[in-house]
């Protein structure tokens, strides 16, 4: 088998999710040098819900007011006009209009809904005069928190309702959430309204604050401090599009910039959340979901065995078979690559057909995703060897053999020398496709890329031995010139477990007489020698060396192989 050597890669992003984005560059182990450009998943509220069955046109008639319309409806309060506005400035709110609650101080209600209904009455007067009228006054909006937060703790629903839309409407504006980040025990009532209220229309303002808040390196930190990532995860379970938006997208923020907060996430059962999330059907969303499980799975094993028990995989491979967007593409194989390393999740991976999910994506026109696609079916190749139904995938491989990208190149290689392996019915597909010469090619054309040249060689050992047409291979190795390339690697090569596969390679390569005369006049023999007195020095222990042992090679192994295949090529070798 060829060993797997391919780790996962995480995100590093400086870019916030902003109604909603997923940003960043992918820097993978496997290549430092390969960098990603920033990616923007979507830009705007309605792109995100445009495909779901809540109309966005009758959502954003509930989120817009314009800021007269706000003004009449509020004068029940003040109990005078407040101020005119030809301009009629559009102020954008949640999907709740103030008149749904209308306050009228009347003696009744303040009987009913308050138990000090002059104060309060009050403190939401002057909280509403202070912000319509003075929204950009940063001095203004600090003296509105204190009595805002008292407001937010208030026993009274329809209180806490308007409030918090009060709070949503400071937090559009620069001054305003300047003054909510500043605040502590304002983010804290925030938090505790998300967490405890029963109101949805308290949930969604307060929700859509935090997200506000979460666009700010500050805000993150009062959130994180306020234990808001345990209220954001249970948000996830909302049945409400524009919670679950506002819950995932803030969370998706923390997770990128907020240290300690993949440690709070996992620990509030936000991977099960999340990975339950899998199973909608709006892409641009499930972009995010599948963006988060890559950060939250990336170096922690404990996390990719959540995501493998809550069924994971079987529905990132749902998605990669079933969609075609291909910034969700890329996001969901970013996480099946994480997964394909762990050697619990690559066997469930292979079981629920990620090899041929993954396969369809390999002629796309996005090399990045044809690349995430690659290394993860390179990681995963050792796990599948007997998986049947490769066929495209196979064709696919040889004909990227001929690409100019060593990434690639070294992918295709890879994967090829593992679905060969003791593969009966990969071998014939391989050759019925020109395998053997275009691995031949690329090995001449490898230059010092051992990357490439050990697996394409291993290949070619797999496909000369054990099948019911390993003779005409070896045949074909001749034919297509192949043999003073190999015989040259022998030479070249300082590489122990490069050699060994050359070997191995030669040892079936000799089983066809035709192959004899060339390979002597290819002056493999001396080659060989040299190499047998190499390596018997080694195999005996001598002081010069420290073990028989090189690179993972046993030293004997290789003694034996040249002898074999010295014993075959010249008849007068001494024993």
């Amino acid at each position: 088998m060829w060993p797997n050597h391919y780790y996962d890669s995480g995100v590093i992003s400086n870019i916030s999710t902003n109604t909603p984005s997923v940003s960043g560059y992918e820097n993978d182990l496997d290549d430092p040098s390969l960098n990603f450009e920033d990616v923007n998943i979507f830009d705007t509220f309605d792109d995100v819900f445009a495909d779901n069955n809540q109309p966005v046109a009758t959502l954003n008639h509930e989120l817009s007011q314009t800021r007269l319309q706000q003004a009449q409806a509020l004068q029940p309060i003040v109990e005078q006009p407040i101020f005119t506005d030809p301009m009629n400035e559009t102020m954008e709110t949640m999907d709740v209009t103030i008149t749904n609650h209308q306050y009228t101080p009347t003696a009744a209600a303040q009987s009913e809904v308050m138990a000090d209904p002059i104060e309060s009455s009050n403190m939401l007067e002057n909280a509403v005069v202070n912000l319509i009228r003075c929204q950009d006054d940063a001095d203004l909006s600090t003296r509105a928190i204190p009595e805002l937060i008292i407001l937010l703790n208030d026993q009274d629903q329809v209180v806490v309702d308007q409030t918090t839309l009060i709070v949503y409407q400071l937090s559009k504006k620069e001054t305003g959430l300047n003054a909510i980040m500043n605040s502590p025990a304002m983010v804290s009532s925030l938090v505790k309204a998300v967490s405890q209220s029963n109101d949805i229309d308290t949930i969604k303002c307060a929700a859509g604050i935090l997200h506000n808040l979460s666009q700010h390196q500050q805000g993150l930190w009062a959130i994180f401090k306020s234990n808001g990532i345990l209220a954001l995860v249970k948000l996830l379970s909302s049945q409400v599009e524009s919670v679950l938006f506002y819950a995932i997208t803030t969370l998706h923020n923390l997770l990128l910039h907020q240290e300690g907060s993949k440690v709070a996430v996992r620990h509030s059962g936000g991977l099960q959340m999340m990975v339950s999330l899998l199973r909608r059907d709006n892409f641009k969303f499930l972009a995010i979901v599948t963006d988060c499980l890559q950060i939250l799975a990336y170096g922690n094993q404990d996390a990719k065995l959540i995501i493998l028990e809550c069924g994971g995989p079987v529905e990132l491979v749902r998605i990669m078979r079933t969609y075609d967007h291909e910034k969700l593409l890329w996001t969901t194989s970013r996480v099946l690559k994480v997964l394909s390393v762990c050697s619990n999740n690559k066997p469930a991976i292979v079981n629920c057909g990620g090899m041929q999910a993954l396969a369809t994506h390999l002629t796309h026109q996005s090399q990045r995703l044809m690349l995430n696609c690659l290394w993860t079916l390179r990681n995963l190749s050792d796990a599948a060897t007997r998986c049947d139904n490769l066929k495209p995938l196979l064709q696919n491989l040889v004909q990227l053999l001929t690409t100019s990208e060593v990434n690639i190149v070294t992918c295709a290689a890879g994967i090829l020398s593992n679905l060969t392996c003791n593969n009966q019915m990969n071998k014939s597909i391989v050759m019925q496709v020109g395998g053997i010469e275009a691995l031949i090619r690329t090995i001449f054309q490898a230059g010092n890329h051992d990357e490439i040249i050990e697996p394409a060689i291993c290949a070619l050992r797999h496909l000369t031995s054990r099948h019911a047409e390993s003779d005409i291979a070896q045949n074909a190795v001749r034919l297509h010139c192949g043999l003073p390339i190999i015989v040259d690697l022998l030479n070249q090569s300082k590489r122990w477990s490069l050699i060994k596969a050359v070997i191995g390679l030669l040892r079936n390569l000799i089983l066809c007489s035709s192959n004899h005369g060339p390979l002597r006049e290819c002056g493999a023999v001396p080659i060989l020698f040299q190499l047998l007195n190499k390596a018997n020095q080694l195999a005996s222990g001598n002081e010069q060396f420290q073990s028989d042992h090189i690179e993972d090679v046993c030293m004997n192994d290789i003694v034996q192989s040249m002898l074999a295949v010295l014993h075959v090529l010249d008849q007068n070798v001494v024993h």
